[in-house]
């Protein structure tokens, strides 16, 4: 039980970090007065931000955590999960200025439907979870419902 608990914390993570700074960013908008934090789209790019460079870094920190996803299916795996980390960072902190944050935001989109990819293996092959946390079956497979909110998120910030 323990296990099914901690995989679903981890894998409801990323949506619920977007859904949590995001609201709390929110509030204090409200509860200070700061026009800016008052708009939840500002708000949603600013959550996407920190998720994503939170993801970026675990990239770049722990990359043996991930290659297993992508290993015999994309040459260079432990390469690979270098380079998406790093995409992570700079797209991610792109979406915080004006100038830059449509193109991240349009990058970090095609960056999510380039990896989907590997995260339907995963359900396909019975894979754990990353960090190798085991999963069952319908687990696995809601995970790849959360990318295209991921996207959504990210597009709907940007406009």
């Amino acid at each position: 039980m323990r296990t099914f608990v901690v995989t679903k914390i981890y894998d409801m993570a990323f949506f619920s970090g977007l859904c949590g700074i995001s609201l709390l960013l929110l509030a204090i908008g409200y509860l200070f007065q700061v026009p800016l934090l008052q708009q939840f789209s500002v708000d949603a790019r600013i959550s996407a931000t920190v998720m994503f460079l939170l993801i970026g870094v675990t990239h770049l920190v722990k990359p043996r955590m991930l290659t297993y996803m992508i290993e015999g299916f994309i040459p260079y795996a432990y390469f690979m999960v270098l380079f998406t980390g790093v995409l992570e960072i700079i797209l991610g902190a792109g979406l915080l200025f004006p100038a830059t944050q449509y193109y991240a935001g349009w990058g970090l989109m095609i960056l999510l439907v380039a990896m989907f990819p590997a995260n339907i293996r995963v359900a396909v092959k019975g894979l754990p979870a990353p960090g190798g946390l085991p999963s069952k079956p319908w687990n696995i497979w809601s995970r790849l419902l959360f990318q295209p909110v991921y996207i959504l998120w990210i597009w709907w910030s940007i406009n």
